[in-house]
């Protein structure tokens, strides 16, 4: 629950809940309440600018985890306890505090979590301006609060940054998310939005399979691949490629510079020359044809296309006939000292040489609309729109970035909700608050930067900024974990990542190279997935550690689904490194570093909010099944079970409730066995007494090996009324049936 009780700023201290969190509070920053426990720290200031940065006053002392921006397009964490380690562009700050004493006195924080509660800062948006947090080496906590053009200026921000404070973290977020989506009325909680259906099914996307050179004869050999290997996709997004584009800094249709191919730019809306052709067999007259094909024969249900939110990566050409009704211009990107201060982007470089045809933003819903009706004619179900933070450095004579970001970002949302019906928005390269809190209806982000498979050090990274990151962008969206490759060294260590991300589950494999013992740990028969309730989020005990580069601390990452919890383990130490921290400044990133396996423990406390799935009939005490090790153990709510992982190693934890039936018969259900989510195949238990017999009946999705914890053994079982056979082992009571392989939800009843 969220504590009560607003922080004050009294003789140049801010407090919260009576402890000093800012000390040495300039005269000019003033604290507004909203509602009961929160409010805005903003500041004045004597002469009118478009780009303030202003001092909230001396942070030490805290353990505090952040959220911020290493490039222009995405975030990552860090974690530290004093202001002079928090970079710019930081866009989430959450604190951990003491009510004995500020920094952890040498007693663990989990054994004494009554002490401890959260401080949660968030730099918003306040009219035209958009604010973030930075420290400085006086251990200064500032905001940075811009507009983006040099002609929207002001003296004041007085709504910069959210404060509120409260005892469980994640509580703490959704309620601060959900009080701002209230007050500022430019964004909606996900709670609010409507959730695209592409999610609950498996999916293919082109990218890494053939990168720009995707055509409709790789398509289908890569469709056609799946189905002869029994896993196929019912959704697929046909990325970067199929547009039709064109780069006047080519010579002889050749890349000169590296760089140069980000200032292509689009010259129609319709599809290019290699989705257009009647002369070979293995092509498609056109792009509607090509999709009519494909969801006949491979039974897709979605197919979503990627475009650019400029139209593509260098926008649109300003001369081209059929781009000219959106009265496009050449404009030259300004990077905010922000951008520039953190990692440089080769995108943006080339960008701000080249230039970007930019859309009048009077004309860009027109643009959206005929794009998106075109496609929706051709049968596409939905769109993936890439690049959407270059909009904030176009800001310059069109009222700001927040102003020009708010009316591409409302123009896309109307034409996909007019064109797609279901809300089939996929935003990509969004992470800057002027498109998260600019979201109203977009329900679907990606979380972090790509999956890289090539890329030895970036693996690690990939899961644990997904999962940090989803403490902020999960309250705002489902988060998108991005698709991997099922054929890869670290197949496992992802796929087991995106089955209790409560994400998308899509990969990137090529024709023929695919790991089905992988995808079928993933994937039902039908081609529907096992997805969690949540965003998966780091543990409460993982916030303030950093599992990438610490040496000792395993990330772990819960969810829950309807009946049951879930925890991933991974051992994401040795195999990468964070950007930007201080004492890697000149080193290059290395290949993995061999250490030892790491130790830690799984607790049922570990997986928040799991009383609320179980309702009545629960003392506490936990079935635990270990996925990889395929082991079955009874743990009391707060009882510890050990791991140990070697580097780019994971281990999945079914955490199920036991509930008391028929007087004595401890009963939990555990789901699929072989499905990395085993419990999310549980949809419903009920118990009933028919004369001296007792009945445990739990409806499950999906065929397979289907696993319960019980103290007894059953007299029988059955599926959907017919009896079948059936395995106990009284020394981990599980009891173990098959379903049937038809893929459908069925009635397993269990009588004692």
């Amino acid at each position: 629950m969220t504590i009560k009780g607003a922080p004050i700023i009294k003789n140049g201290c801010l407090s919260v809940r009576g402890k000093a969190v800012l000390t040495g509070v300039p005269q000019n920053v003033a604290f507004k309440p909203v509602g009961t426990g929160s409010g805005f720290l903003g500041a004045t200031s004597a002469a009118p600018s478009s780009r303030h940065v202003f001092s909230l006053g001396v942070l030490e002392g805290f353990k505090f985890l952040c959220l911020f921006r290493a490039k222009i397009w995405w975030m990552i964490p860090r974690v530290g306890e004093s202001a002079n380690e928090i970079p710019i562009e930081t866009q989430m700050l959450l604190l951990e505090a003491r009510r004995g004493s500020a920094l952890d006195d040498g007693v663990s924080v989990k054994q004494n979590s009554e002490f401890t509660f959260y401080i949660l800062a968030l730099p918003v948006l306040d009219g035209p301006f958009r604010t973030s947090l930075q420290g400085n080496a006086a251990n200064e906590l500032q905001f940075c609060a811009e507009s983006g053009d040099v002609n929207v200026t002001t003296t004041e921000v007085p709504e910069a940054v959210f404060i509120n404070c409260g005892d469980n973290p994640f509580d703490l977020i959704k309620d601060s998310t959900k009080i701002l989506a209230k007050h500022k009325g430019t964004f909606s909680h996900i709670d609010d939005k409507t959730i695209p259906p592409h999610l609950d099914w498996f999916g293919w996307c082109t990218w890494d399979a053939f990168y720009s050179e995707v055509n409709p004869r790789g398509i289908k050999e890569g469709l056609q691949s799946f189905l002869e290997g029994g896993c196929s996709p019912r959704f697929l997004i046909i990325d970067d490629g199929w547009q039709d584009t064109t780069n006047e800094f080519y010579k002889d249709g050749k890349l000169i510079v590296e760089g140069m191919q980000f200032a292509t730019r689009l010259v129609d809306i319709k599809e290019n020359k290699k989705f257009r052709s009647s002369v070979s067999e293995d092509s498609c007259t056109d792009l509607h044809e090509l999709i009519d094909f494909v969801k006949q024969k491979y039974g897709l249900n979605y197919v979503y296309l990627w475009h650019a939110l400029a139209g593509y990566w260098g926008g649109v050409h300003p001369t081209s006939e059929k781009m000219k009704k959106y009265n496009p211009k050449l404009v030259y990107p300004i990077q905010s000292p922000g951008n520039l201060g953190n990692l440089r982007d080769i995108v943006m470089d080339s960008l701000e040489k080249y230039g970007v045809g930019v859309i009048d933003p009077e004309k860009i819903y027109d643009f959206y609309n005929d794009l998106h009706g075109y496609l929706a004619r051709c049968g596409v179900d939905g769109v993936k729109v890439d690049v959407q933070n270059l909009i904030e450095t176009m800001g310059n004579g069109y009222g700001g970035r927040v102003t020009l970001t708010r009316q591409y970002q409302e123009a896309l949302e109307q034409s996909t909700e007019r064109n797609f019906k279901e809300n089939n928005l996929i935003c990509c390269m969004s992470h800057n608050t002027d498109s998260i809190y600019s979201s109203k209806k977009s329900a679907v982000a990606r979380a972090s930067e790509d999956f890289m498979p090539r890329e030895q050090t970036f693996q690690t990274l990939h899961v644990a900024s997904v999962a940090y990151n989803g403490l902020l962008l999960g309250e705002i969206f489902v988060p998108d974990w991005d698709m991997f490759l099922s054929k890869h060294e670290t197949a496992e260590f992802h796929g087991a990542a995106r089955a209790l991300g409560g994400c998308a589950v899509y990969v990137s494999d090529k024709p023929a190279n695919h790991d089905f013992n992988i995808l079928k740990k993933l994937v039902l028969q039908d081609g529907s997935v096992l997805r969690a309730r949540y965003a998966g989020r780091p543990t409460r005990d993982c916030l303030f550690e950093d599992p990438v580069m610490d040496g000792k601390s395993l990330l772990k990452i819960w969810n829950v689904n309807k009946l049951t919890g879930i925890i991933g383990v991974f051992n994401c130490q040795g195999a990468g490194s964070w950007p930007l921290k201080q004492d890697l400044q000149d080193k290059s990133l290395s290949p993995p570093t061999k250490l030892p396996p790491i130790s830690g423990c799984i607790s049922p406390a570990d997986v928040e909010f799991l009383e609320e799935i179980v309702g009545e009939n629960w003392d506490g005490d936990c079935a635990v099944y270990a996925f990889n090790k395929g082991s079955l153990s009874r743990l009391s709510k707060r009882g510890t079970l050990e791991v140990s992982l070697k580097t780019l190693e994971c281990e999945i934890y079914t955490i199920s409730p036991i509930r008391v039936f028929l007087e004595n018969i401890h009963f939990a259900p555990i789901g699929l066995l072989d499905m990395y989510n085993s419990g999310g195949a549980v949809q419903a238990i009920k118990c009933t007494t028919i004369l001296s017999e007792g009945i445990i009946t739990v409806k499950g999705r999906g065929c397979g090996r289907f696993g319960f914890y019980t103290t007894s053994k059953p007299k029988c079982c059955k599926v959907d009324t017919k009896e079948v056979e059936f395995t106990y082992n009284a020394e981990d009571n599980m009891l173990t049936v098959n379903l049937p392989e038809e893929c459908k939800l069925r009635d397993i009843e269990i009588d004692y």
